[in-house]
């Protein structure tokens, strides 16, 4: 049976037993306030189980686009109004639209937008398990550093830019009527940050050309070149000849 003693401390550290899961509710709250947007975002991401489908570095899925290099290839502005509604940009995604609220897809978008690669830099990279075939090893670059996202499949384009003729993105499975090999590499190099804008008074692009010198080797640039190249038809080739 409890002496008196124990029953009045019992009820005399009752009441700080019952604040105790709101002391540690309110302290997880202001840990989660003090935490960058990107970490934020990170948790979203899991949450979300968005590697099902995505791939970041050497984990996740491939039904969408690998997104290790999503913060090189768009801006974090861009990926907030991509993940607001996807199928205005992409009428044919399969992204479904999660109707996040403002907050969290902004921090999703800005841990996507922290994504600059780094991770298929900490061992092989999916290209680099390719040998001896710089086409094939330029296709694969190709899909990891996600070319695919704004040129499409084969680079046959088609994908929705703002203030752009056309208003989409070029497609460059003709790249090799315009450029040789060594100016598609300096292209590519140097990016093409401000593309030429339908109404000279109108907004910026939302997409553009990243400079993938920055990230990628000179190896890596060279196969990519060679794989744009191979896409030229071969129905085209000599055409002009058959006049």
């Amino acid at each position: 049976m409890p002496t008196r003693a124990a029953s009045v401390s019992s009820s005399k550290s009752s009441p700080l037993k019952r604040l105790l899961p709101l002391i540690l509710f309110l302290s997880a709250c202001a840990d989660r306030s003090q935490m960058p947007p990107e970490q934020l975002g990170a948790g979203t991401f899991a949450s979300y189980q968005c590697k099902q489908c995505h791939r970041v570095g050497y984990e996740g899925g491939d039904a969408g686009p690998d997104l290790t290099f999503a913060g090189v290839r768009k801006s974090k502005e861009f990926m907030a109004l991509w993940l607001k509604d996807p199928a205005a940009w992409q009428p044919n995604t399969m992204m479904p639209n999660f109707h996040l609220n403002d907050d969290a897809r902004a921090n999703l978008a800005a841990y996507m937008a922290s994504l600059k690669g780094e991770l298929y830099r900490k061992g092989e990279a999916p290209w680099d398990k390719v040998k001896g075939d710089p086409v094939a090893r330029g296709k694969e670059l190709f899909l990891r550093v996600g070319c695919v996202t704004c040129h499409g499949r084969e680079g046959k384009g088609g994908y929705l830019n703002n203030n752009v003729k056309g208003s989409t993105v070029p497609s460059l499975f003709k790249v090799k009527e315009g450029f040789s090999k060594e100016e598609l590499i300096n292209k590519m190099k140097i990016g093409v940050r401000y593309p030429a804008k339908e109404d000279p008074q109108g907004p910026e692009p939302h997409l553009w050309m990243p400079a993938w010198g920055e990230v990628l080797r000179p190896d890596e640039l060279a196969d990519l070149a060679d794989y744009l190249i191979s896409l030229y038809p071969p129905e085209l080739e000599g055409s002009d000849d058959d006049w």
